[in-house]
């Protein structure tokens, strides 16, 4: 069986969540990738680092590359066929999986959870903020086009060879290409959200803006990266690539500190799949409690200083 992933380049290196997906494809058969970036050795080692065995290399230049990646993978997947292909969430992602379904003529089921082939393809997804599982069975041939939610597989290496790389020239699409005449990257303070191992979130029980700061304390202190909720994003405390949750950005960190957070199933499936949950929060009722390891019924306004406080006699 050949699975194939689609992975784009950030910074030079394949994304995070490509070699996430190079986890799963290597569990289902032979895997190969179509690259979407400048392209370098390091890039392809990694691949192979990851259990790729092929590398389907296309170099969009300047030009958006989400028209001209369909077209060429429509083509490849003609040409040498595959059962599946697994996107990421990323932006680029599912609007080459969209564009993809539409010129093969196939649906794309999203949200993917796990995937499993030993039978036909079938898809698990959550639906109703993650209170109920689906199974979702392809059965229109090949290849199914599935969209995988963040975080739900674990990058590792493999120690495998140097892939087979293959060129593959951008097509003419028929019409002109949007070019890119600049990128600006976000500022950013701290560890990577996605990837910290310590994640303190606030949420609208702060009060407001001002307060939210000695959540950003708490986490400095801690080594670790701040996280919010829709609510503290919407009321403008903090930027939108703080917010967790469905609308928001998936965490798997080892330690998920809860401040008061009610725990609405919104927020609660960006981060239920943390190591230890911590919840700080006066009402004893509040949902957040039922999936905490450790629960502190407390104000936060009390009780988070006290902890900044200790930290920082620790560390003296």
């Amino acid at each position: 069986m050949t699975v194939w992933i689609f992975a784009e380049e950030f910074d030079g290196s394949p994304s995070g969540g490509s070699l996430e997906l190079l986890a799963k494809a290597r569990s289902l058969g032979d895997v190969s990738v179509f690259y979407v970036g400048s392209g370098s050795d390091d890039a392809f080692g990694t691949f192979g680092e990851h259990g790729a065995t092929r590398v389907y290399h296309l170099d969009p230049g300047d030009s958006l590359p989400s028209a001209g990646a369909a077209a060429a993978l429509a083509d490849l997947l003609g040409s040498e066929g595959g059962e599946a292909i697994l996107f990421g969430p990323g932006n680029t992602d599912r609007d080459v999986a969209g564009r993809l379904g539409a010129r093969l003529v196939k649906p794309v089921v999203a949200g993917a959870l796990d995937i499993d082939t030993s039978d036909g393809v079938l898809v698990t997804s959550e639906i109703l903020g993650g209170t109920k599982s689906v199974k979702t069975v392809v059965t229109n041939g090949s290849p199914a086009i599935v969209i995988t939610r963040p975080k739900a597989f674990t990058a590792e290496g493999v120690g495998g060879g140097t892939p087979e790389v293959i060129t593959v020239a951008m097509p003419d699409t028929g019409r002109s290409a949007a070019t890119i005449t600049e990128r600006h990257v976000e500022a950013s303070e701290g560890p990577d959200l996605e990837s910290a191992s310590i994640v303190v979130s606030g949420g609208r029980g702060l009060g407001s803006a001002e307060k939210f700061e000695m959540v950003k304390e708490l986490a400095g202190l801690l080594g670790g990266a701040v996280g919010g909720t829709r609510a503290v994003v919407d009321a403008g405390w903090v930027p939108y690539s703080y917010q967790i949750g469905q609308t928001g950005r998936t965490v798997k960190p080892s330690v998920y500190i809860a401040c008061a957070i009610s725990g609405a199933m919104q927020h609660v499936v960006g981060m239920k799949g943390s190591s230890t949950i911590i919840a700080i929060n006066k009402d004893p009722d509040a949902p957040i409690f039922a999936m905490a390891d450790l629960g502190i019924v407390g104000d936060v306004h009390k009780v988070v200083p006290q902890l900044i406080e200790a930290l920082k006699e620790r560390s003296t």
